[in-house]
């Protein structure tokens, strides 16, 4: 059933649900619960979401050429849920006719663009269950006679103006993706850009001459050394500054044992630990993911370094012990001011471009909520969200509205709360709470009833 000029629905003709953002975790929704309507179950979950973006999109900016994905393809949107389902990335391979090239790869590891493909291939499956391009303006609860509040009205409007939809749902899930993180004072332009927008600036910089023949990169993650990497390839003539306040890269922590904490298993263990267990994990595997770059990327470009030297033309700068103090956007260029962290000296680069690889954040979705369902999210000491193990915030007793958060949730679910490797299971767990919900609830009414 398409979004498209839908009437605003009545209390008893509301979805199931309404997924915020279409990205690869309310994607992985979508499937579960399609998987479960096709096996035939009565009545059957009706779902729709509303995404800002024009079609479906997962770090276009980043779908560098040859880099490839950091977790296994067995990790894709269903497998470790149901690997019988449709949706697999094998399946995927089948049906474009690569299977037994892929197989022949020898690798567990996809490329990012190839990856990408596989998740449009998914989510052209649901193009009717989708509202592109379309920003939510509001979600507002419908509280009953009882008092109770048992649906919520979600507001969109179409990017640009024009038409406004208002859909009612008894649940809804978030799943709006991270935000680039940016230093403070800092503000991006034509010459000043995040990774995130690394494959849509670069091209435009390409086609004019460089003024300063340098761009500096700041960070010291994957991204960070993926963009260094792909800029001293693109700009032959250009110097490439790498700005670490590290002394150098880190390699990430892929090791079997350490990868368990990647594993579904892993997250029951952690959503049942005591706050300071919880935090000694997240310090102790930070190394797994945070601020580190994969080892053969690493020493491809210490390698590149060391020949560059030999050559007595050293393009790729490592800035190491430094930090990024201010940076501006200048005529045709950007200027990074920087301090070494160890004798305290400061510099100014001049620069055809700045690139921040400075990470990502996610956005409190009490934002999102507004201040009436907000007020009646439960919180813990510290002011953070309170999240059940279903990933459903927990809320007064009044609310009966399902608030399932696909991403931020470190704080009580670990390490693997923004990344792709629960989705699958997660997306199960979500959907399986919501018809647990929907059993009870109809319990109440036929009780009421009798």
């Amino acid at each position: 059933m398409s979004l498209e000029n839908e009437a605003v629905r009545t209390d008893g003709d509301a979805d199931d649900l309404i997924g915020i953002g279409f990205g690869p975790a309310n994607l992985a929704l979508a499937i579960a619960v399609d998987d479960h309507n096709r096996a035939g179950a009565e009545p059957p979950l009706r779902v729709n979401f509303l995404e800002r973006q024009e079609g479906f999109g997962w770090h276009r900016g980043m779908l560098l050429d040859g880099a490839t994905m950091q977790v296994s393809f067995l990790k894709d949107l269903v497998t470790q849920r149901d690997p019988r389902s449709r949706f697999t990335f094998l399946t995927y391979l089948q049906e474009h006719g690569r299977l037994a090239d892929f197989i022949n790869l020898k690798t567990f590891y996809p490329t990012r663009l190839e990856f990408h493909d596989y998740f449009e291939w998914c989510a052209a499956e649901f193009a009717d269950r989708v509202g592109y391009g379309r920003t939510v303006t509001g979600i507002h609860p419908v509280t009953g006679p009882d008092g109770r509040t048992e649906r919520v009205e979600v507001v969109s409007e179409a990017l640009g103006g024009g038409a406004r939809q208002v859909r009612a749902a008894r649940n809804i899930a978030i799943g709006t993706g991270l935000t680039p993180r940016l230093p403070e004072g800092v503000r991006t332009g034509p010459h000043l850009w995040h990774t995130s927008e690394l494959l849509l600036r670069a091209p435009e910089l390409a086609q004019q001459p460089l003024r300063y023949r340098r761009i500096a990169v700041v960070g010291a993650g994957q991204s960070a050394a993926e963009a260094v990497e792909y800029l001293h390839r693109t700009f032959p003539g250009a110097e490439i500054c790498a700005v670490l306040s590290r002394y150098g890269y880190s390699p990430a922590d892929d090791s079997p044992f350490a990868n368990r904490i990647f594993d579904p298993a892993a997250v029951d263990e952690f959503h049942a630990a005591p706050e300071a267990a919880r935090q000694t994990l997240l310090t102790q595997h930070a190394n797994t993911n945070y601020s580190v770059v994969d080892g053969e990327l690493i020493e491809a470009l210490y390698r590149t370094a060391y020949q560059e030297k030999v050559a007595g033309q050293e393009r790729l700068r490592v800035l190491n012990a430094t930090r990024l103090t201010a940076a501006e956007e200048v005529a045709d260029g950007a200027r990074a001011h920087v301090r070494s962290l160890t004798t305290g000296r400061e510099q100014v680069l001049e620069c055809d471009a700045v690139v921040l690889a400075t990470g990502y954040t996610h956005l409190d979705p009490r934002r999102l909520l507004g201040e009436r369902l907000a007020a009646a999210c439960r919180t813990d000491g510290q002011g953070r969200l309170r999240v059940d193990r279903d990933h459903r915030v927990l809320t007064d007793e009044s609310l009966d509205v399902g608030l399932y958060l696909q991403g931020g949730t470190e704080h009580t679910h670990g390490i693997t709360s923004s990344l792709l490797s629960t989705l699958a299971v997660r997306s199960g767990e979500i959907r399986d709470s919501m018809l647990l919900r929907r059993t009870a609830r109809e319990l109440r009414a036929r009780v009421a009833i009798g």
